[in-house]
């Protein structure tokens, strides 16, 4: 073995590096690497990933292209590069796959595209959830709707608000329409979901969403068939509502319509849990009953005994509105009043109509 002298006549025995790869790259004091072998990257431990790296990753993991990810960064292209290379250097590991023709993603980078917006979510979300409590903000709100406000309705609003707002905790509490208002003003809840509520003092009205009336029936029924229903062809037919008390304006509409027809309605109220009790008692093909058409959908698709019809001549509407009291002003209900209304107009429930205050 040659021995080698160092300029202060210190003597060493000079071992020669091997290639462990045809093609490797060998540098002294590091081990040798084979040609694009990430596998056998360091990782550098000393390096942090920042949010903004793995905005870029997602960027590029979404659109598999560097020019138009960094055009939707607004970043240059080579910046860009740049960018995805350190955090591939930090990792260890490539994450795409590039060649003249296309860019991929490779195993590690399939899996990180999974990973990274949840943590950026969640980041964004101790963020704004920190700004609000120095702020002296509330961070949850407590959010009541009726039992008729319909699964899909409800879902998609939660859907939006955790979208828009990641920030805010949502408790959904299950009121009825006619306590809404009251448990609002009372400070029980932050806003509420109510159909037609009466008005109260202090409290704001806005309205959410407009469906008609539909019916619910046996597939057996006699009426089944029909594809909609005039409304005095439920003369005789027994009608299964939720009782007055708990959604009166909205009782009192359906009642009215039926008298405007020519008839008086037969009815039986109904205030046991209102999706599994209803079907099992509409089933029997005893009654019939009118819903909410989100509601009633929604519960049409749970039971394959039962079926919805529209209401027709004349339709009967149902109005779904927000109630939330003013009176108390916080950036977390003006938060969830802002997104609710925003929700209205993109699914095509109602334009946003002016703002009331009782």
């Amino acid at each position: 073995m040659p021995v080698v002298q160092d300029q202060y006549g210190r003597r060493s025995i000079a071992i020669p590096y091997r290639r462990r790869h045809p093609g490797a790259t060998v540098t002294p004091g590091r081990p040798a690497e084979p040609p694009g072998g990430c596998a056998r990257r360091r990782y550098a431990a000393s390096m942090d990933i920042s949010p903004r790296l793995l905005r870029y990753f997602v960027a590029v993991a979404e659109d598999l292209h560097f020019g138009r990810a960094a055009a939707r960064l607004h970043v240059s292209q080579p910046s860009l590069s740049q960018q995805i290379r350190k955090l591939e250097q930090h990792l260890g590991t490539d994450l795409f796959v590039r060649t003249s023709r296309r860019v991929q993603l490779t195993a590690a980078g399939r899996t990180l595209a999974l990973q990274a917006p949840g943590a950026l979510s969640a980041l964004a979300r101790a963020v704004e959830m920190t700004r609000l409590a120095a702020a002296g903000a509330a961070t949850t709100v407590r959010l009541g709707y009726t039992p008729v406000v319909g699964v899909d309705t409800l879902s998609t609003l939660l859907s939006a608000l955790r979208e828009e707002q990641p920030a805010l905790t949502v408790l959904p509490r299950e009121v009825f329409s006619a306590d809404v208002p009251e448990r609002v003003d009372g400070g029980e809840l932050d806003v509420g979901l109510a159909l037609s509520p009466q008005p109260r003092d202090g409290i704001a009205v806005e309205l959410l969403r407009e469906d008609p009336v539909s019916a619910l029936l046996s597939a057996h029924h006699r009426l089944a068939d029909e594809p909609a229903l005039r409304l005095d062809r439920l003369r005789d037919e027994t009608l299964l509502l939720f009782p007055r008390r708990l959604a009166p304006d909205y009782y009192d509409s359906i009642t009215a319509a039926c008298r405007e027809a020519g008839f008086t309605p037969h009815v039986c109220a109904f205030d046991e849990p209102p999706v599994s009790a209803m079907l099992a008692r509409l089933s029997s093909g005893r009654e019939v009953g009118l819903a909410p058409s989100a509601f009633a959908q929604h519960a049409a698709r749970s039971s394959t005994d039962v079926v919805r019809r529209d209401v027709v001549e004349p339709s009967i509407p149902s109005r779904l509105s927000l109630v939330w009291a003013p009176n108390r002003p916080s950036p977390a209900t003006e938060a969830v009043v802002t997104t609710a209304s925003r929700c209205a107009q993109r699914n095509g429930w109602i334009g946003r109509p002016p703002r009331s205050t009782a």
